[in-house]
């Protein structure tokens, strides 16, 4: 299959250059599949492909490259089409659509993988985190359950399966056997994302009715090493010919570049807070497996959310997106309706 080979280098050069997220992150077996470098993807493209022929193709021009991500995804789809028993190809195409928040097209994308690699724990945890991103109430449903129960069968260590769990149980209204689930964690993460996960963990037992898990002797602390300064305001000029709602909220965002929604740190403060100065850390990840420390590069943003919700909505008004080499020792600095 030349042509799907160049494709998958297409899609992988793309990357590259920052129109695609990280997208063999999982494909080498890294447990949490967020932190890694993009150099990786050449050699998970060896894997798929299996022979060195389809980069001499792509070098001689045989198949014309694409010229965008749109351009990258249509042929991966007509290549799928004709050969649909990939299923790295089907899992490139579902972390393609994701990249687009094409949430419904990447979970169907992930499942048909799913159906033609049942026994790849990485894959099982994507597919699922795949379902809550296209559930409108971004639920785990009993499919999404199904697929993460499965990883953890394969995998009993697997990080992000047990994360993802224990959310399900939480949201289901079973904060007891949340605690439960998370608490295994605590043994395979450091100390900073320890402490992060403990807070998640009383809060799911005082939700439950039970007692705080008792204290352990820590290590003096210390800031994190990518901890980063951000200073927020408002542009002067959109100031002063707008006018905002008291109640509009003020999100700073850390997430990684040109990858999933989901931040990797975030803050929310009031637009009575404005202008102002904050440190995001390893302690402001909503995911206590996902962390700002660990990242090498991160994409910052500040967003005007009328209706308070983190996840981007209609008639939200961003800052212009600044990327960022971790560690940083100077300030961010993002400005909210300035000219872009």
């Amino acid at each position: 299959m030349p042509l799907f080979a160049a494709l998958a280098v297409s899609l992988t050069l793309l990357a590259l250059v920052g129109a695609l997220w990280p997208l063999w992150r999982n494909s080498r077996g890294l447990a949490l599949g967020i932190v890694g470098a993009l150099v990786v993807a050449t050699l998970a493209l060896y894997r798929l492909v299996g022979t060195p022929a389809a980069l001499e193709m792509a070098e001689t021009g045989t198949a014309q490259m694409p010229a965008n991500l749109t351009e990258a995804i249509a042929q991966l789809e007509a290549e799928l089409a004709k050969h649909p028993n990939e299923p790295e190809g089907w899992r490139l195409l579902g972390r393609s659509y994701a990249s687009q928040e094409r949430y419904a097209e990447a979970r169907d994308a992930f499942a048909k993988a799913v159906e033609l690699l049942p026994e790849d724990p990485n894959l099982l945890a994507e597919a699922a985190q795949s379902r809550l991103f296209a559930d409108p109430e971004r639920k785990l449903d009993a499919e999404a359950v199904s697929l993460l129960q499965r990883a953890l069968a394969l995998d009993p260590q697997h990080q992000r399966a047990r994360w993802f769990l224990g959310v399900s149980q939480r949201q289901n209204g079973q904060p007891a056997e949340a605690a439960k689930t998370w608490e295994s964690l605590l043994a395979q993460v450091d100390a900073g994302t320890g402490a992060t996960l403990r807070a998640q963990i009383n809060e799911a037992r005082a939700e439950a009715g039970l007692a705080p898990l008792a204290e352990t002797a820590a290590p003096p602390s210390a800031a994190s090493p990518n901890a980063l300064t951000v200073k927020v305001a408002l542009d002067p000029d959109f100031a002063a010919r707008v006018r905002l709602r008291g109640e509009t909220s003020v999100f700073v965002i850390a997430r990684i570049p040109d990858g999933p929604p989901m931040p990797v740190a975030v803050q929310k403060h009031s637009l009575q807070d404005l202008p102002l100065s904050i440190t995001l850390d390893d302690g402001d990840s909503p995911m206590p497996t996902q962390k700002l420390s660990a990242l090498r590069e991160v994409e910052l943003v500040a967003r005007l959310s009328a209706s308070g919700n983190a996840m981007r909505q209609e008639g939200d008004l961003e800052s212009a997106p600044v990327r960022v080499s971790l560690p940083a020792t100077a300030p961010v600095e993002l400005v909210i309706g300035a000219a872009q």
